[in-house]
């Protein structure tokens, strides 16, 4: 291989790397690609500090619960599970209100 041609190479992959490097950057600059970082950070560190808030259907509070959760509700909408201080809390068709501090 010639040396023009070895250049050549290493200038594709630069080109490839930036645009990959870039498109990185410029996700993870968007609304999306913040919450996807947040996401990430909350399911390695074991929640984040928030408050949760849970309401009759009536819109009574019945209980607010504090601390590092992590939520994960289901995809019916009519569940909502975390753990906090190593106790499991499921919660079933109430309207929770979940707050970071």
């Amino acid at each position: 291989m010639s040396k023009k041609a070895k250049v050549g190479v290493w200038v594709t992959v630069l080109v490839v790397l930036g645009i990959i490097v870039g498109s990185f950057i410029w996700y993870f600059n968007t609304a999306s690609g913040e919450r996807a970082l947040k996401t990430m950070r909350s399911n390695n560190a074991g929640g984040l500090e928030r408050v949760v808030k849970v309401y009759s259907s009536s819109g009574e509070l019945i209980q607010s619960y504090e601390g590092k959760i992590d939520v994960q509700d289901t995809e019916y909408g009519n569940k909502v599970l975390f753990d906090l201080n190593g106790k499991r809390i499921v919660i079933y068709n109430a309207t929770v209100v979940t707050e970071e501090k």
